[in-house]
Parts: C-alpha cells; sequence; structure tokens
C-alpha cells in the first residue's frame, strides 16, 4: 500500500488536502460492528494525523498535526482540530467545533454545535478511576451549543455545561454549569452571566 492509498473500508469525499504520513482507517483493539470510515469532502489532515476506523465524519474536517480521532464517534461538518489533540471513541460532536491544541476528549462525551475547546482542555469520563467495582462506568461531559471553554479547564466526569455557558482558564468544572453563565476557580464557581460581562467596563461587544 502507498503511502496515500487506505483500505477499502475508507470512504474519503472529494477535494481533499492529505499531507503525507496520515493514517485513515487505523483498526482498534476492540471489535467494532461496522469498520467504515467515511469523510465527508473538503477534509485537509496534515501528517501525524491518525483517524481510525468506524467513525462518520462531516465535512470540512481540518486537523492539525498530530490529531488523533479514535473509533465510533459521529462528527458533524467543519471540525476544527489543531496540533496534538485527540478526541477518544464513542463521541458525539456537532457542527463547526474547534478544539485547540493539546486537548484530550475523553470517550462518550457530547460536544454540540460550535463548541469551542482552548489549548489544553481535558476532559474525564471515569468517576471512580482504576476501581474494577466502580458503581458506574464510563460517562464523559455533555457541552452544550455554543460553550466556550478556555485554556487549561478540566471537566470531570457527567458534567453538563449549558448553551452559550463561559468557562474562565484554570477552571476545574465539578458540577453542572447553567447556561449562559460565566465559571471561574478550582472547583468551578458560577460568578456571573455571559451578558453581564459583556457589559463588564473595558469588555468588547
Amino acid at each position: 500500500m502507498s503511502e496515500l492509498s487506505w483500505p477499502d473500508w475508507v470512504y474519503l469525499g472529494g477535494s481533499a488536502q492529505i499531507e503525507p504520513q496520515v493514517l485513515l482507517g487505523h483498526l482498534p483493539g476492540r471489535q467494532l460492528s461496522d469498520r467504515g470510515l467515511r469523510i465527508g469532502d473538503r477534509a485537509t489532515l496534515r501528517a501525524g494525523t491518525i483517524i481510525y476506523a468506524g467513525s462518520t465524519i462531516g465535512s470540512g474536517l481540518e486537523t492539525g498535526h498530530h490529531v488523533v480521532i479514535r473509533e465510533e464517534n459521529q462528527i458533524g461538518e467543519e471540525l476544527r482540530i489543531w496540533n496534538s489533540s485527540t478526541i477518544d471513541y464513542g463521541c458525539q460532536i456537532g457542527d463547526r467545533v474547534k478544539i485547540h491544541c493539546n486537548c484530550y476528549v475523553a470517550q462518550y462525551t457530547v460536544l454540540e454545535d460550535d463548541v469551542f475547546l482552548a489549548p489544553g482542555v481535558t476532559i474525564a469520563n471515569d468517576k471512580y478511576p482504576g476501581w474494577e467495582e466502580a458503581p458506574v462506568g464510563l460517562v464523559g461531559p455533555t457541552i452544550r451549543r455554543g460553550a466556550q471553554i478556555g485554556v487549561n479547564v478540566t471537566i470531570l466526569p457527567g458534567v453538563e455545561i449549558g448553551a452559550g455557558a463561559l468557562v474562565g482558564s484554570g477552571c476545574v468544572v465539578t458540577r453542572d454549569v447553567p447556561p449562559r453563565m460565566v465559571v471561574v476557580g478550582n472547583p468551578g464557581v458560577t460568578v456571573r452571566s455571559v451578558t453581564e460581562l459583556r457589559a463588564s467596563p473595558g469588555m468588547r461587544g
């Protein structure tokens, strides 16, 4: 197989721009009910990108260098994911989502349309790491439409971040965040609405 040829379970749309050292359709150690990898038109995939088998990704995908997208993900259109970030398996991701550098999106996370993750965001999904007798399994957070997550934020398992919320840099989100609210600190505390933040002196727009 040449460097820019793929297994027969990879379906790649037209007008793709693919750099060398890209791997598509990689088979995981887990069993897949459907190993087909489907990527829409206009994909731009940079060197070091690895996209596993068994996912569906809409048109306009753009990756930075050394991006990993695991299996069994459902991803919408116009995903932008920067250098050295990973989307683990079993996630649901909407349209126009942006994931910056050095982010980790854990299994079973939901990112709705227009979500933004700044550099260094870490999403967790295991409430009882390493405990074989844990009462619940893996459960990822849900980040609702248009929420904006700041640099080096950590989001704990099962948390829901409401639509249009803003999570400040370095925050550790341990509980649900209401829509259009601003959260800061460790543990995260709701301090005001996004509307109040924009109305503060010195804030743009």
